[in-house]
């Protein structure tokens, strides 16, 4: 079953040489060109043989395929092709042929692709991120509960194949992309304590950044702490949500929260075997400022809006969710509740915040789990990536 991706428009519209598209393992990059169109040949780097060729001969891979368009599919095991591409590519300017894509290539792992992409095809190609599914994708295509959106993440595979056990994929992937592909490609030499790290993260989505404590826990300095931190970044399994500062907001708390891009693997590196446990733990209400995160960033990447993401506590103890930064004096404030508050508080009478914004301080509005339609302030993650295009 095909599930419409919204990085389907702004590829489609796309007309430059080289269009390159990175997101992590399985998350439907290569379903996804597959569905753009039947005009582009299909090459797998994951192919040993041809992986071999592409790398010791790229100018004979190339040629294999005469004037046909290409889909390289993990691009970044060839190192030696991205010459090759360029001298194509600005060939193909000289002769003054029509502007259309012609090379689509996708990446998995960052690490690599930045060794060499960068050098190569800097200012000849464009670049889209891909994550997984977002919750607007998956209700889209079928009916299915928040909850379990949120224990088994936006994996498309998931949804394609309803079967499919969800805590078995889940620890598959761990397993072979995370401890292996990430270990190997960042040179981790501390294997079993970075798994161990990335429990004690993976507990603590939707908290503040504590390097020295995940450290201390995991068996490891604050520096080590930090690269893989920064491996986990580039790789797309977490980011780092500042906060929002300027040069009135000094008594801002100055540490970022931290978030996986998927709740999935949150949930399971977190132990969670199925949904419905989560719902009376602890954990529920930070698993669910995660999926709202993943909802404002993934649309955010996948139609390439510009916004920047924040959130706001101060000293004081004020604090908000979300403080998304939609242009020019243009904000919103996001608060992420499972279930909508009955009272919640006057934000506009938060000292740091009349401080800073002084008469425009930004509409707050609360995004809870279940619900069916906007009503007033309050809206359900099943609409927001709809109402967040439709209203901004």
């Amino acid at each position: 079953m095909w599930i419409y991706r919204d990085l389907t428009k702004l590829l489609s519209q796309n007309n430059d040489l080289i269009q390159i598209i990175n997101g992590p393992r399985q998350c439907g990059k290569t379903s996804l060109i597959i569905h753009l169109g039947q005009d582009f040949i299909e090459a797998s780097l994951d192919d040993p043989g041809l992986r071999e060729l592409a790398e010791s001969d790229p100018e004979l891979f190339l040629n294999q395929f005469g004037d046909k368009n290409i889909f390289i599919d993990e691009v970044q095991y060839a190192p030696n092709l991205f010459p090759s591409l360029k001298r194509r590519i600005d060939l193909h300017k000289r002769n003054g042929k029509p502007l259309k894509t012609i090379y689509r290539l996708t990446g998995s792992n960052q690490i690599l692709m930045d060794k060499n992409v960068k050098e190569s095809l800097a200012g000849r190609a464009s670049f889209f991120e891909l994550n997984t599914l977002t919750v607007k994708e998956i209700l889209a295509s079928q009916n299915i509960p928040i909850q379990q959106i949120l224990f088994q993440g936006g994996w498309p595979e998931l949804y394609a194949y309803p079967e499919r056990d969800a805590k078995k994929y889940l620890d598959d992937y761990i397993n072979s992309y995370i401890e292996k592909d990430i270990v190997l490609s960042a040179g981790i030499q501390k294997r079993r304590e970075f798994l161990k790290f990335l429990k004690l993260l993976a507990g603590r989505t939707g908290e503040i950044l504590d390097m020295a404590s995940l450290g201390r826990e995991s068996g490891v300095d604050s520096n080590t702490i930090k690269d893989w931190i920064s491996v986990l970044e580039k790789m797309h399994i977490i980011s780092l949500v500042s906060p929002f500062s300027t040069n009135l907001s000094k008594r801002l708390v100055k540490s970022p929260k931290v978030y996986f891009w998927d709740t999935g693997l949150a949930c399971r590196l977190q132990g969670w075997t199925s949904a419905s446990p989560i719902i009376t733990s602890p954990q529920q209400g930070h698993l669910f400022e995660n999926l709202v995160f993943c909802e404002l960033a993934k649309l955010n990447l996948n139609h390439q809006l510009g916004w920047n993401i924040y959130h706001w506590r101060s000293r004081d103890g004020e604090e908000v969710d979300f403080l998304i930064e939609m242009g020019p004096d243009q904000f919103l404030f996001i608060e992420a509740k499972v279930s909508p508050p009955k009272k919640q508080q006057d934000h506009s009478k938060f000292p740091e915040i009349k401080k800073v914004f002084k008469d425009k301080v930004p509409q707050r509005f609360i995004c809870h789990q279940e619900g069916s339609q906007v009503i007033g302030d309050k809206i359900p993650i099943a609409f927001l990536g709809t109402w967040c295009q439709q209203t901004y």
